[in-house]
């Protein structure tokens, strides 16, 4: 039997009648496979999440082109961009003490209905001709009103349908999955749209999350309290941002993340414009820009479970943040649609590390009390701060052009790091 998971830290004195708790998880670089097979819950949840994933990648790549399609505008495309995301920043905080305090698994199951209708909308109005980017914002709005919520009650639902000590073998697993269907997802989405057209991979989408429903409808839970959380949804907020900021190492990392979410974003945003105006490939060759991206993110994410303890992970994360803004910079000078793509199998590789390097770390240093509402506060930077970075890429790239709003995104990233791992050596000590 393996052993259970050991306290990262307690007091070197404890009374034997009150044994120490363990504040965090150790994680346990395992192959996250075995959680599959162990939990029944997980395995329905995964597949039918994973399944769906495939058609919300595809419903990316659609909304992107589209918004090209109608405006020829770099901006409107990180408009529609940032209005996907919008919600996110001002409602997800909020959202995760509202899941604290409700049905989990129901909530997940409105949720995931309210996006098939959203996606559902989408195919109508682009099928019947009456789709305008007027209504390409308002329904990119609607989604990301629908995610604030889903978001948080999907990430807090994990921990219910796996043993406690399986847990990041869950979240590992689900790294993977979100990643191989950015893979799959593009490629589909690229044959669709030759085929068929861009509306029928929002019909595609709307099935996919048929998927989630029914694996979510064949969940079997025990029933349980829902705990009595004392004070308001703001006043928890309040407390879990007091954490956040008097805690040096997250509030460094929360920076981290920040910075990456706002300057970061621009390339996966222009990715259509650079397809089309810099590298002159359709959507078949933004497609393999996508898919590549997904590539690199799944070897690195294997990569990342293979080094397991054998490298100190503050120093990994340093390494990987400086190598992601230089192949940043790199695929902005590339006018080469194979070059390009190579090099955005190193960004997914990076990427990856950052993002699952970042979110391990705060994970490990948050006490369980607080560890909620840190995710929180996570995906309330890493998701909401994304339309900042949108709507200012697609300003840049509307001045200039999408390369210059890369490059110039990947350098203002790579001064932040040099600045951040060198002025804060605590944080390559992790």
């Amino acid at each position: 039997m393996a052993p259970g998971p050991r306290p990262l830290y307690a007091s070197r004195r404890h009374d034997m009648r009150t044994p120490a708790q363990p504040a965090v998880l150790a994680p346990r670089y395992r192959n996250p496979v075995r959680v599959l097979v162990l939990h029944r819950n997980f395995r329905l949840f995964w597949f039918g999440q994973t399944g769906s994933l495939v058609g919300t990648w595809m419903q990316s790549v659609a909304v992107g082109w589209l918004a090209l399609e109608l405006t020829d505008s770099a901006f409107m495309v990180g408009f529609v961009s940032a209005a996907g995301s919008l919600p996110v920043l001002l409602l997800t905080l909020y959202a995760g003490a509202v899941a604290d305090r409700r049905d989990k698994l129901v909530m997940v199951k409105v949720t995931q209905s309210l996006l098939l209708v959203q996606a559902a909308l989408l195919w109508y109005m682009d099928w019947s001709g009456h789709i305008t980017i007027s209504w390409l914002v308002f329904l990119s709005l609607l989604g990301g009103m629908i995610n604030a919520f889903d978001i948080p009650a999907r990430q807090s639902l994990i921990i219910e349908l796996v043993a406690r000590d399986d847990l990041v073998d869950a979240i590992a697993l689900n790294s993977t999955g979100f990643n191989l269907a950015r893979i799959i997802g593009p490629a589909i989405a690229a044959i669709v749209i030759d085929r068929a057209g861009l509306a029928w991979c929002f019909a595609l989408n709307a099935l996919s999350y048929l998927l989630v429903l029914i694996g979510l409808m064949l969940i079997r839970l025990p029933a349980k309290m829902l705990p009595r959380l004392g004070g308001s949804p703001v006043q928890g907020m309040l407390e879990g941002l007091a954490y956040m900021f008097r805690t040096k190492e997250v509030a460094l990392l929360m920076s981290l993340v920040a910075v990456y979410s706002v300057f970061g974003i621009p390339y996966l945003v222009l990715m259509p414009v650079v397809a089309r105006d810099t590298l002159h490939a359709g959507a078949s060759g933004y497609a393999v820009l996508l898919a590549a991206v997904g590539f690199g993110a799944v070897v690195g994410a294997v990569t990342l479970a293979t080094l397991g303890h054998r490298v100190r992970r503050g120093r990994l994360l340093a390494g990987a943040a400086y190598a992601f803004c230089a192949v940043l910079i790199a695929f902005a000078a590339s006018r080469n649609l194979r070059f390009s793509a190579a090099l955005l199998f190193a960004v997914g590789l990076t990427m990856i590390l950052n993002n699952a390097l970042t979110n391990g770390l705060l994970q490990t240093i948050s006490p369980d009390s607080f560890r909620g509402r840190v995710m929180s506060a996570y995906a309330f930077v890493f998701v909401g701060l994304g339309p900042v970075g949108s709507l200012l890429g697609g300003a840049v790239a509307s001045a200039f052009s999408a390369p210059i709003a890369v490059a110039a995104g990947a350098t203002v990233m790579l001064l932040f790091s040099i600045w951040l791992f060198t002025a804060r050596p605590e944080l390559r000590r992790l």
